[in-house]
């Protein structure tokens, strides 16, 4: 019988679009692929880390399900000027919907990259409870609050390291495979099914609620009013980070999806960014094994 190759899977930050590496990640277990080792910033380490606890289809089961009500329900406001939402409430449920575990137990290596941007400094996170991890690394700026990590407030990890292929050099794996989730723009580009929108459901729901409050609520104000132009130029600056470190530390594959294949918050999109990622991995890695 044919061994299994074995893979360190790198996955890459950029919101709604990570719903991708579950399709990719499918792919590979699908053709023999065995996977060893994830690394994560952002979304790919939420990803990643469902798929190292043994917890991908149930957290893939649940997403699939998600409408702008449902991620609505989700967002707990913050009464802060740091960003928009605490993140508790979805970090909450994920944990009574797959539980919790540390990092060190997990049969597949684990990395999370996070931001401390105090020091300008990547922190890479492999011990501990995972859902710490995780929330540290998800930390987009105005977004989401920062996450007091040991003392340390930290913030996304896309923000210094969208693709962090570096966790990986110590590996003892037969290929490294990259996903970037912030490909150079593809016109003409729209998911299956869908017709392309000016801006997401969830966005608009975000609008919506916060247009409600935002007379006394300043800081909600100014940041609704911010997001458009972050979430854009946040993209555009992983996009520009991801293709320097993927030229300074070229893994085995790369993975490419187009940043504008949907916006950022467009989780109610599972279903095709999913499927999105499955023929992408069949399209870019049939025949790799050969």
């Amino acid at each position: 019988m044919k061994q299994r190759k074995t893979v360190s899977l790198v996955l890459g930050s950029g919101g709604a679009r990570g719903l991708a590496h579950i399709g990719i990640i499918h792919w590979l277990e699908e053709n023999g692929y065995e996977i060893k080792s994830i690394t994560g910033s952002s979304m790919g380490a939420l990803v990643g880390g469902m798929h190292a606890i043994g917890q991908l289809d149930e957290f893939e089961k649940w997403v699939r399900g998600i409408t702008k009500t449902n991620m609505l329900a989700l967002l707990d406001f913050a009464m802060e000027s740091n960003g928009l939402f605490k993140g508790n409430r979805i970090i909450d449920t994920l944990k009574n919907l797959v539980g919790e575990k540390l990092i060190e137990e997990m049969d597949i290596s684990f990395t999370a990259v996070a931001t401390d941007i105090e020091s300008a400094k990547e922190v890479w996170i492999d011990e501990g409870p995972l859902f710490e991890a995780i929330r540290a690394s998800i930390s987009l700026p105005l977004f989401f609050t920062p996450y007091n990590y040991h003392g340390v407030d930290l913030i996304d990890g896309g923000i210094l390291n969208p693709v962090p292929i570096a966790p990986t050099f110590s590996d003892h794996t037969d290929l490294t495979i990259a996903v970037n989730l912030c490909g150079r723009p593809r016109e003409g580009l729209a998911l299956p099914g869908e017709e392309e929108e000016e801006t997401s459901m969830v966005s608009q729901a975000i609008a919506e609620f916060t247009g409600k409050i935002k007379s006394s609520l300043p800081h909600v104000r100014n940041g609704v009013k911010a997001r458009n132009i972050v979430l854009q130029s946040f993209d555009a600056m992983q996009g520009t980070i991801a293709r320097q470190k993927i030229a300074a530390y070229p893994p085995d594959h790369v993975l490419d999806i187009p940043r504008n294949l949907c916006m950022i918050l467009d989780f109610d999109k599972a279903v095709p960014l999913i499927q999105f990622g499955h023929d992408l991995a069949a399209e870019k890695l049939a025949g790799v094994l050969e």
